[in-house]
């Protein structure tokens, strides 16, 4: 089988991919609780930006909060400044945090891992404390307030019980899933694998790694900033805390917990961390980040691959 089959093989759409599709379509449905299931997908949304440069790419971060703080704040002023419609609002906060995204990923084609790391989480700092300064603007720690939305499409108002702001981020979790699996599938997504894996031979049979890093990252930079979006204009309301670090550092306890390299593993993650600690807060609340720690333990001890199922389709094709 040659490179091109392989690629085709794998970017035909699995059985159980539209059943997970299914299932977030039918969640609003099945449960009451529109809130706790937009802050889900939107987190999904989020964990799945932080896949694409992560498990994809190999490109560590811990500062990606900084482009969904960004693309929040944009969609959050030009509601209250401009226009209050949210698509094209969202548009606006995902063009500016893409922006920033293309600026920043001069800072993480070089240098080590661990470098990497630094640079991110100084990026995610630096838009903390600009968005900290410019109080006449963002609104300082008090957060900016009064952020009043357009009904979607011009016919579904934002209501209080939150099923509007639920569908819509459905909505847009699933066009980004299927837009970001298009292209991990594609011969680009190949090269951005052959990078993680090994990128002095990936620099060695030609692949421009340089260009192929600031790519996705400028990439995945825009998706978060959806998710941002989406937070700023659902909950009417946008603060520091869409910059701060554990924004980012629960992202990839996420990733641990549904896997990398795999599209689907950040939406896993969100929905288990989500639930889990909506459920443990209400159980424990000064202990329920106790459980998230046993948790992660117990998965690194059995194996997180043994939870995955691509893990047992992979042994069940071996075996075949």
């Amino acid at each position: 089988m040659n490179a091109y089959e392989s690629l085709k093989r794998d970017a035909r759409w699995k059985w159980w991919e539209p059943a997970i599709l299914l299932v977030l379509i039918g969640v609003p449905l099945a449960m009451g609780k529109y809130s706790l299931v937009n802050e889900i997908v939107i987190t999904a949304l989020f964990a799945v930006s932080l896949d694409l440069i992560l498990g994809y790419a190999g490109i560590v971060s811990l500062g990606h909060a900084a482009f969904f703080g960004l693309g929040a704040y944009a969609s959050a002023l030009f509601a209250k400044h401009v226009h209050p419609d949210p698509l094209i609002g969202l548009a606006v906060g995902t063009a500016c945090a893409t922006v920033l995204g293309a600026v920043a990923s001069a800072t993480i084609i070089r240098g080590s891992d661990l470098t990497r790391l630094m640079v991110t989480i100084g990026v995610g700092l630096l838009m903390l404390e600009l968005a900290n300064k410019l109080d006449w603007l963002t609104g300082g720690a008090d957060g900016l307030q009064g952020v009043v939305m357009g009904p979607l499409l011009g016919q579904f108002e934002f209501d209080l019980y939150g099923k509007t702001a639920a569908w819509y981020s459905l909505c847009a979790l699933v066009v980004c899933l299927v837009l970001a699996r298009r292209l991990v599938h594609s011969p680009f997504g190949a090269t951005l694998k052959a990078i993680r894996d090994n990128r002095l031979r990936a620099t060695a049979i030609g692949i421009p790694v340089t260009s192929r890093l600031a790519v996705i990252y400028t990439i995945s930079a825009g998706v978060a900033g959806v998710a941002g979006g989406l937070l700023a204009q659902t909950t009417g309301f946008a603060s520091l805390d869409v910059f701060e670090f554990h924004r980012s550092a629960d992202l990839v306890l996420m990733l641990v917990i549904g896997g990398t390299g795999w599209l689907y593993g950040g939406i896993i993650g969100a929905v288990v961390f989500k639930v889990l600690q909506e459920q443990l807060s209400a159980f424990t609340p000064q202990y329920w980040m106790f459980w998230i720690g046993l948790l992660l333990v117990i998965l690194v001890l059995v194996g997180r691959e043994r939870i995955n199922p691509r893990y047992w389709m992979k042994k069940k094709e071996g075996s075949a």
